[in-house]
Formats: C-alpha cells, sequence, structure tokens
C-alpha cells in the first residue's frame, strides 16, 4: 500500500513539474537562456482578449459556377479546333448552360466522343437544328454545381488563410461558418486593418481577354455594347497633374486563360524604378499562353485583375516560356501586396464583408483584467468557503483546486493543443472551479454521512471515494460530450468556452478523484491520522 502511494505521489510530481514549466513562460519575460534552448509557448490569446480583427465574409459561390462555365466554353472551343469540328459559335444560354451550334449536323457523333466526354462537369440536354446552326445543348449537372460552390467555399478558405500567413499575423484562425460563409479572426492585428481587410478580399482574378477594336468604342461608351463585348477601363495617374485618368477598353467576355496556372508572382522594378510583376504559368498555363499569343498575333491582348484593365499590349510574336508582365503605376506597397495575392491564388469567387469589427489592444487589457480579476475573487471565496466548511479537508480540495487551474492553463499551451484563450474561455475557466470542486462536495458528504453510520474514519473516506465516483465520472463525461460539437462546430467565443470547460473537467476528474485520495492516504497510512476533520 506504501508502494502504491509512493508511485502516485511520482505522478503527482511530474504532472505538477511538466505544468509548471509549460505555464512558466506566460508568467513573463523568460530567461536567456530558456529562450534558447526550452519551449518558449506563452499562452495565446483570443481576439477579445488580445485585440485585432474579426471579419464574416459570403462567398459568392454562383460566381465560381459561371467561372467553370467560361472555361468550359474555352476547352470546348479548343477542343473542336483540335478535332476539326467546325462551329460557328459557343455561347453561354444561361448561368449553368452552354448552346454550341456546329455547321455539319454530321459532326454531332464526332463532338459527342471526342468533346463531350472531356467536358466532365456537362452533360449533353438536347440538340436540334435552329437559325444559327445546329445547336448541341448542353448544362451542369445539378450536383456539379453543389460540388463547385462547395469546392469554392473550402478554396476560398485555404487561399485566404494563405494571403494572413504572408502577412505575418501570428495564430489566425480562417474557418467556414455554416454553407457560405467564412469567420477570419486576426488577434494582435493593431496596425494597417485597412490594408489586411483589402488583401483578404480581393479576388485576384486574373484574366487575359482579346479587345475587340473592330466595333465602336465611342458607341459602347454611351451605352451600345455589342453582344459578347464589355466595357473596363485602365486607371492611371498622370504624372503631370497626378488626376485619375480613365482609359476604356472594349474587351471580348470571352476568357483566353486566368491566373489559375500561375506559378510565381513577383516585383520587378526596371531602371527608372517603375514596378511591375512579373508571372510566371506552370507548364499547362505556359502550353496556353503559347497557343492563344500564336493564333491572335497582331492583336492586343487585355491583362485584366478584379474587372480592370493594367495593359493591353499587342502581341507581336508567340510567346512560349510561360512568362508576362503586368504593368501598372504602382506604388512599391501596392506592387508587393498584388504579387502576394497572386502568388496565394485568386479567390474561385468574389466574397463580400457581411460583418467587420476591430478591438483595440485597451479594450483587450481590460479584459483579461476583469477575467483574471473575477476568476481570483471567485477562486478566494470558494477556498474560504471551503476552510471554514470542510476544515483540514476543505484545504486538500483547496489544494486540488489550484492544481486543477494550472493544469488547464498548462495543457492550453501543451504543443499538443496549443489552445486559445478567450473571454468566454475565462468564464469556461471560473465555470470548470465551481465544478471542480462540487466533485470534492459529493465526496466529502458522502464521508460525513458514512461518519455518521459509525464507521472509522479511514474506511468513511474510502467508501465516500468509491460512492461518489459514478456521479463525479458520469457528470463530468455528459457535460464534456456536450460540450464536443461547440468544439467542433463553433467559433469565437463558443469554441473558446467549450474549449477551456472541457480541458477544466478532464483535469477536476484527475484533482478530485487522484490528488486528493492520495493526500487523504498519505495522512491515514503514513501520518497514522485517527481522526477526520472534515
Amino acid at each position: 500500500m506504501i508502494q502504491s502511494l509512493q508511485w502516485r505521489f511520482a505522478v503527482i510530481a511530474v504532472v505538477l513539474a511538466a505544468g509548471l514549466f509549460l505555464v512558466y513562460p506566460s508568467m513573463g519575460p523568460v530567461p536567456s537562456f530558456w529562450d534558447k534552448y526550452l519551449p518558449n509557448n506563452p499562452i495565446r490569446l483570443g481576439l477579445d482578449l488580445q485585440g485585432g480583427l474579426y471579419l464574416v465574409l459570403e462567398v459568392e459561390a454562383d460566381k465560381a459556377v459561371e467561372s467553370v462555365v467560361d472555361q468550359s466554353i474555352i476547352e470546348a472551343s479548343a477542343l473542336m479546333k483540335d478535332e476539326k469540328i467546325r462551329y460557328s459559335d459557343v455561347v453561354k444560354t444561361s448561368p449553368t448552360s452552354v448552346g454550341i451550334y456546329l455547321k455539319e449536323p454530321e459532326q454531332e457523333p464526332l463532338f459527342d466522343s471526342k468533346v463531350l466526354g472531356n467536358l466532365h462537369n456537362f452533360k449533353k440536354i438536347g440538340s436540334g437544328p435552329t437559325d444559327k446552326g445546329f445547336e448541341i445543348r448542353l448544362q451542369v449537372d445539378p450536383q456539379m454545381v453543389e460540388s463547385i460552390k462547395q469546392r469554392a467555399v473550402r478554396q476560398a478558405v485555404d487561399t485566404i488563410r494563405s494571403r494572413v500567413d504572408a502577412l505575418g499575423v501570428t495564430e489566425p484562425d480562417v474557418v467556414i461558418q455554416g454553407v457560405d460563409r467564412i469567420v477570419v479572426q486576426l488577434p494582435g492585428l493593431k496596425e494597417d486593418i485597412n490594408r489586411a481587410i483589402d488583401i483578404i478580399k480581393r479576388t485576384a482574378r486574373l484574366e487575359f481577354k482579346l479587345v475587340d477594336e473592330n466595333a465602336n468604342l465611342g458607341e459602347a461608351e454611351k451605352g451600345n455594347i455589342p453582344p459578347g463585348d464589355e466595357l473596363l477601363y485602365e486607371t492611371k495617374r498622370s504624372p503631370k497633374t497626378g488626376v485619375l485618368m480613365r482609359t476604356p477598353y472594349l474587351v471580348k467576355k470571352q476568357i483566353l486563360l486566368t491566373g489559375d496556372t500561375l506559378t510565381d508572382a513577383r516585383v520587378t522594378p526596371d531602371q527608372f524604378g517603375r514596378m511591375s510583376i512579373s508571372i510566371e504559368f506552370n507548364r499547362a498555363g505556359a502550353a496556353q499562353f503559347e497557343r492563344i499569343t500564336g493564333e491572335h498575333v497582331h492583336e492586343r491582348l487585355a491583362i485584366i485583375l478584379d474587372n480592370r484593365v493594367y495593359s493591353a499590349p499587342v502581341i507581336k510574336d508567340r510567346i512560349s516560356g510561360g512568362h508576362a508582365v503586368i504593368e501598372g503605376q504602382f506604388t512599391p506597397e501596392e506592387a508587393h501586396d498584388l504579387a502576394l495575392v497572386l502568388r496565394a491564388g485568386s479567390l474561385p469567387a468574389p466574397v463580400k464583408i457581411l460583418e467587420e469589427r476591430s478591438v483595440g489592444p485597451s479594450l483587450g487589457e481590460d479584459s483579461i483584467r476583469s477575467g483574471r480579476n473575477a476568476t481570483v475573487v471567485g477562486m478566494l471565496l470558494v477556498i474560504l468557503g471551503m476552510l471554514v466548511y470542510y476544515k483540514w479537508s476543505g484545504a486538500v480540495a483547496d489544494v486540488a483546486l489550484l492544481f486543477n487551474l494550472l493544469l488547464i492553463f498548462a495543457i492550453m499551451v501543451a504543443p499538443f493543443l496549443r489552445a486559445t484563450l478567450t473571454l468566454p474561455g475565462l468564464a469556461g475557466v471560473a465555470l470548470t472551479m465551481g465544478m471542480a470542486i462540487d466533485a470534492n462536495v459529493l465526496i466529502f458528504e458522502r464521508m460525513r454521512e458514512e461518519l455518521r453510520l459509525g464507521k472509522s474514519p479511514r474506511v468513511a473516506m474510502e467508501v465516500g471515494y468509491s460512492k461518489a465516483f459514478s456521479t463525479i465520472f458520469d457528470s463530468n463525461i455528459t457535460t464534456i460530450l456536450a460540450a464536443l460539437p461547440l468544439i467542433q462546430f463553433g467559433t469565437g467565443p463558443v469554441k473558446g468556452f467549450a474549449v477551456t470547460l472541457c480541458i477544466g473537467l478532464a483535469v477536476s476528474m484527475f484533482t478530485a478523484l487522484f490528488v486528493t485520495r492520495a493526500i487523504f492516504d498519505y495522512a491515514f497510512l503514513v501520518k497514522r491520522v485517527k481522526t477526520l476533520s472534515i
């Protein structure tokens, strides 16, 4: 029995040492040797305690479906050219359907075997003669539409997370909320908030389209835009007057190439200090770019980013190698930000901000102070109450309570978890303190009942722990099971509360059932205590 007690105290000592080791960096500045050789992981503070930026974004997933349809039109045109299928037009008849007009109806079987099989997002819904030629009607499968929307939201999360990481924000939180919403939390972001918002929400949709030089630009500016064209503008600042000038371009709606195949984007100043952005395509993108430039020599190719024309150079020759340059009157910061979002990837669909909230660091400090004071006052009242009501046994419960608090924060900073402490998380800690002491109250009341029945102090202690165990275990486990979905599906405050609650309840079973039992066994077996102060 004494040997068992030694092992239990050895376990308690190891857990106590590990807890102190993990929590120590959160207590203040660590010595230089610690920072150099030992883990330095202070408690991560959430947005409400540290200050920062909170955003709720909505992904316009329908735009992602339209983009897929646009790309399929380009792919279908290229495949028909390769297979020598003669066609007069390929048009988008609705956001999810396409009409392809063949010049020779006899080529429909060839289209079905060579082209349709490669358009994996589409299914054929009909065909027949029309005034424009023999029409083949294609439509995106409804299940595929939902799949594209879901993929767009997941891709948007990955893209935004990459952009946030490039900003250098520590411990950002980017999660999906509901069907098409994304919650972005950037704790500690105190400067350049507007710049961060701009980088996060920028679609960075890079497109290459042909300029329609045969249409009347003047008529287009009056609103008479030819079918299949759109009016876009290039914005430049006059070097002499500093006034913004808008140059109109009438471009064809058909997208020849997008930035989805980009592998790199970097700022390259010229000899005069003017900023431009060099971009590189992957192998597939390079082949497409070479084919496009080869087919449209002496035509103007507009380089468009988020519906703004940055340049529209004349294609002088076929361009191989997969390199291109985006020119514009960029400031160094604008150029670096644009290169950043291009490297991180374009958003598959535009996002709009539904909610924006900035939390100042001073408010966070007030929250920390208030939460700390509330926790300390609450603990002192509980400690005092236990001492008054349960005497020496209450002191044992108080020791376990302090141990419980230490282990909660130790587990939160442990490398395998690295949880974030939020203001609701502090509320979870306070609740856990109450539930932890409640476990000891159950045990002590059981012990009192056994003493009233005339049993010896040691037998009363053993029976008290034995009978209270199932009640404590069941209540804590059911509460943890109820809190786990909040961790899985909750965000921000809800998740912060659930994390500290689950950790605290798990730890309280160790401190209430293992630590206090070891102290009582030590008193009876080693110190030979004959009475129980309870």
